[in-house]
């Protein structure tokens, strides 16, 4: 502030002007022409149901735009690398600096990605080990497993001017990785009694994978009719030519019935028709097939540490990058502060900040050699996290995308911490938040609503959080909800035995968890609850088991796809009209020619954003003119797609569209809380905790007795949690037992039995500490959990 001679009133500099974020006329997804002012410099934190907006308001309008623009400082050349970003539907976007993303995306599940390989403190003890190891073994490219060793030799010809020399050369590069596993840790066999019956011939039906049982299949055609082995003889009878063509066969070009087609053997078939894909994408029948056709076992050459025997005998003080990876990362925070060696003393500095980072925000119990695909998605946000902690920037953006996901109420508050240090840096942080703690630390509060989808898309509050508690929106009201602990529970009809649990950091557990009640597994982050859960039931019949692992779908996925609930719907169109199932799929013989199906045309505009245009043949709706003249009581397929779960749940429960097949779908879909989805909307513009609950869904309509759910409340609003209850209620009530993951206060007052496992993360945890009913939970206060349920339940 500068002040003017004449008078003692401070004179605003105009840069000190710019402290708001300003955004007009916002219509993302199903933003309504949203119009508010964000404040520069404090915690804003945007609530609302889930569906009511949230993400396309931060996410999809003010993150989007502001990586938009400064991907636009780049150059032509650098931008053609970069993502194209198109610019958000809104009419002023002002005050905006740069963004910084943490969202809830989990971090990619490559085999060869881990916790270190993610966050480079792996490449920091690389380079470590290769300055200090002995022996010494080479460059730090010899302590990566994602290095191979190559040696070459041959001649080479050198232009120098007019003259020209073959000079002999050699080539030699030392790595890391183990040659047995690739370095991925664990070896994969394909079980081939689950393929075929050797005892049969090919014409006499010996596949019994999924499908191919039919002697019409092309792709049993494409076996029977290569050459290279006799369709009529029994396989356990081929010679060993034969089986190798048969088993291991390279792509080659042949004909069947006169129609060219690319043989290649089964083994790298199934491999590319199965084990390719997300297994939460396949079919309940072929994704059971995948889980019994191909095991993985540890790597017996590396012990799964990925790693060549030269990388694992090099060590510093007695300890390998492979030990170093393989500790708990505070157990290695305190190993290299032992080290002292001032040729690499920066190079340490950096490190012991990495790894202090880890343990500052609570995930001090991971190793470095976890791969990065089985954190939860809370876990992967925090460990996006960990770069921005110590960073110098100021005055930046930062977006999160519900923090507090998978964290234990005890730990909520060093997330809040951790938040409010990024903003007192003189940052803007914005944060997409439903837990009461993470809201009450909150500057600016902004609720969207007051619905979800068509009827969201609004901003229903803005101001403080004694405005909010004050205010009539479905979040104010909900605000200082606590649940009560039940009156009285149900008696369990069985129990689970698990004995000796040793998974991860289980020490030897012996349990029974109760069946035929809902029973609520809970500890702080790392305690071991999904060691436990995961690790010690057997994935046999009869058990549902709907984890963290995100869904995954395309523009052309939408929730009628996913669920199966387009099959009956499609069956029944094609019934009444007396045409073929396959007109009514827009990625089939339905589809619109000009756009193939997806509604609209896409232009690719180089280096700038491809811009999507409705197709003027279909005007959107994805299907031929003539397959929108077949009707379903009075209704095309484009306006059965454009229904709402809610509309369709009507339209097909009576009348001429009476269909039971959809009508269940439909069900569990409203169960969910999904009711106000349309049943074409595209997968991609699905919220995290709407994916979820589709997932949960579909998995209520697989054939089990144990329902096992990791944090079914991810995502969910204060609201939405009751509706949650209930559905538990009644799969209990219906004969289910229900097993579920959760750090809510809400699901543990309301569960019949608490198994509470701590008392701290990683090698703190691995025991049960408590296992009673929600009530002695309570009373006794003996745990972390104990004592944060009776302040939740007022007692």
């Amino acid at each position: 502030m500068a002040k003017t001679t004449d008078a003692q009133s401070p004179v605003l500099h105009a840069a000190d002007s710019h402290d708001l974020i300003r955004v007009h006329g916002a219509r993302e997804n199903n933003l309504k022409d949203v119009s508010i002012e964000i404040p520069k410099r404090r915690l804003t934190v945007f609530t609302g149901v889930s569906g009511s907006g949230k993400s396309s308001l931060v996410f999809d309008t003010i993150a989007a735009e502001s990586q938009r623009l400064i991907n636009e400082t780049y150059s032509a050349f650098v931008q053609g690398f970069m993502p194209n970003l198109a610019r958000p539907e809104v009419d002023v976007l002002d005050g905006l600096t740069t963004a910084i993303i943490v969202d809830q995306q989990r971090m990619g599940a490559d085999p060869r990605s881990t916790v270190g390989t993610a966050t480079d403190a792996n490449a920091m003890l690389r380079i470590l080990f290769s300055r200090l190891g002995e022996p010494h073994i080479g460059p730090p490219g010899a302590y990566s497993f994602n290095t191979a060793s190559v040696r070459a030799s041959g001649a080479i010809t050198v232009e120098r001017g007019t003259k020209t020399k073959a000079e002999k050369a050699t080539f030699e590069r030392t790595g890391g990785m183990c040659t047995r596993c690739e370095g991925r840790g664990t070896v994969s066999d394909i079980d081939l009694t689950q393929l075929y019956d050797d005892s049969k011939s090919l014409s006499e039906g010996a596949f019994t994978i999924p499908g191919w049982k039919s002697d019409s299949q092309w792709t049993v055609q494409l076996y029977a009719q290569s050459g290279f082995v006799d369709p009529e003889k029994p396989i356990r009878e081929y010679t060993t030519k034969e089986t190798q063509a048969f088993l291991y066969g390279e792509p080659v070009k042949i004909k069947v019935n006169g129609i060219n087609l690319t043989y290649e053997g089964l083994i790298p078939k199934i491999q590319k028709s199965f084990l390719s894909k997300d297994k939460e994408s396949m079919q309940p029948h072929i994704r059971a097939f995948v889980e019994r056709a191909v095991t993985f076992t540890t790597c017996p050459e590396c012990d799964g540490t990925r790693l060549s025997a030269g990388a694992r005998s090099s060590k510093i003080k007695g300890i390998s990058i492979a030990d170093a990876c393989a500790m708990e990362i505070r157990d290695l925070a305190e190993w290299v502060r032992g080290l002292e060696e001032p040729s690499v003393a920066p190079l340490l500095t950096a490190l012991q900040q990495t790894l202090d980072s880890f343990v500052e925000i609570g995930l001090g119990y991971l190793a470095l050699d976890r791969p990065s695909g089985t954190l939860s998605g809370g876990e992967a946000q925090r460990v996006k996290m960990i770069r921005h902690l110590g960073s110098s920037l100021t005055d930046v953006t930062y977006v999160f995308d519900e923090p507090t996901i998978g964290l234990h109420p005890h730990d909520i508050q060093r997330m809040n911490n951790l938040l409010l240090r990024l903003r007192d840096k003189g940052n803007t942080v914005l944060v997409v938040e439903h837990k009461p703690e993470a809201i009450a630390i909150a500057d600016h509060v902004v609720d969207l609503g007051p619905g979800a989808g068509t009827a969201g898309g609004t901003v229903c509050f803005e101001g403080t959080l004694e405005g909010l508690r004050a205010s009539d929106t479905v979040t104010g009201r909900h605000l200082d909800d606590r649940a009560a602990l039940k009156e009285s529970v149900r008696k369990p009809t069985g129990a689970l035995e698990i004995c000796g649990a040793t998974a991860n950091n289980l020490r030897g557990v012996d349990v029974d968890i109760p069946l035929g009640v809902l029973t609520v597994v809970t500890g702080v982050a790392g305690s071991g609850k999904s060691s436990l859960v995961h690790g010690s039931i057997p994935a046999a019949e009869g058990v549902v088991a709907v984890d963290q692992a995100p869904i995954r779908g395309s523009r052309r996925s939408n929730p009628a796809t996913y669920t199966g609930l387009l099959d009956p719907i499609r069956k029944a169109f094609a019934k009444a009209n007396g045409v073929k199932p396959a007109l009514f799929s827009a990625n089939s013989e339905g589809a619109c020619p000009t756009c193939n199906g997806a509604g609209v045309v896409y232009v690719d505009l180089g280096m700038m954003a491809g811009v999507d245009t409705p197709c003027e043949d279909c005007e959107g709706k994805r299907f031929q003119a003539s397959v929108l003249e077949y009707h379903l009581g009075g209704r095309d397929i484009s306006e059965v797609l454009a229904m709402s779960v809610t509309e369709a749940e009507e339209f097909f429960g009576s009348g001429e569209a009476h269909t039971p097949a959809a009508h269940k779908i439909l069900d569990r879909l409203a169960d969910v809380g999904l009711g106000y989805l349309t049943l074409g909307q595209p997968l991609t513009t699905l919220s995290g905790g709407e994916r979820q609950r589709l997932k949960l869904a579909t998995h209520m309509g697989d054939k089990g007795g144990i329902y096992v759910l990791d944090e079914p409340t991810t995502g969910l609003h204060l609201a939405d949690v009751e509706q949650l209850l209930g559905l538990l209620d009644r799969l209990v009530d219906s004969g289910k037992s229900v097993i579920v993951i959760e750090h809510h206060q809400a699901v543990m007052a309301h569960a019949d039995w608490i198994i509470d496992l701590g008392p701290g993360a990683g090698h703190d945890g691995g025991s049960i500490v408590f296992e009673g009913t929600p009530a002695d939970l309570v009373t006794t206060r003996s745990t972390l959990t104990g004592e944060h349920l009776a302040a939740y339940v007022g007692m």
